[in-house]
């Protein structure tokens, strides 16, 4: 299928479409999982006839854009943060991407899923107690109003990088790994150049099955002794 083809569900096969994006990431899921994530997908449209939780409308490309999107992350973060022990806060977390992906994912580890819109959090709890996901709180605030250290700050759609350095300060520890999901490359180093003196950054190009767009994975590190991310 190309990537710019723009697929509907008419003459796309949903399940077919998710597997074979998800093997080309070298993601191997079982069907339970998988049955999942398409769960969660149905949950996303059904919601978003009423609540607007996403601009995408189309199923196929909401698959792409959204679930796809979030599982591509999944393998650069796996080598830098065993996500099966993780303890991970999903920051402006809207409909629960990535965070509810990467909690279906790995069931093991705890997912802190921070939205401060009630639509969004209300449809993030049915999803969990639909999808009995027992591994996700989600919490109604801003992340600034927090106070847990975590292993993993995700965010996604974020403002800048230094707003999200700023809001995840309370989530931060000397250990914490921060990652934020960014499009383009050329936008990404102007905004690493306003962090702060403490942060040290990397960047990972990433690349999402079936879509013709840039996608980066900006991982930073703060304090005085915070090794460059990989």
């Amino acid at each position: 299928m190309r990537p710019d083809r723009r697929p509907s569900s008419g003459d796309i096969d949903l399940p077919a479409l998710l597997a074979q994006g998800a093997a080309e990431l070298g993601l191997s899921l079982d069907e339970a999982t998988l049955r999942k994530l398409l769960d969660y997908l149905g949950l996303l449209r059904k919601w978003n006839s009423v609540y607007n939780l996403t601009s995408v409308r189309d199923p196929a490309q909401m698959l792409v854009q959204h679930l796809l999107d979030s599982l591509a992350i999944i393998p650069a973060l796996q080598k830098r943060v065993d996500l099966d022990r993780a303890t991970i806060a999903d920051v402006g977390s809207g409909a629960g991407l990535p965070g509810l992906v990467i909690a279906i994912l790995h069931p093991a580890t705890q997912v802190l899923s921070i939205e401060p819109v009630g639509k969004k959090t209300a449809f993030q709890r049915q999803v969990c107690a639909e999808l009995a996901l027992t591994n996700v709180e989600v919490v109604t605030a801003r992340a600034e109003t927090l106070g847990r250290t975590v292993d993993l700050v995700l965010c996604r759609a974020f403002a800048s990088l230094v707003d999200f350095v700023d809001v995840a300060a309370g989530l931060t520890g000397p250990d914490t790994l921060l990652a934020a999901m960014k499009g383009q490359r050329r936008e990404i180093d102007d905004e690493l150049e306003a962090l702060p003196a403490d942060c040290t950054a990397g960047i990972e190009p990433i690349h999402v099955p079936f879509l013709d767009a840039e996608r980066h994975l900006v991982l930073i590190r703060r304090g005085p002794t915070a090794a460059r991310p990989a």
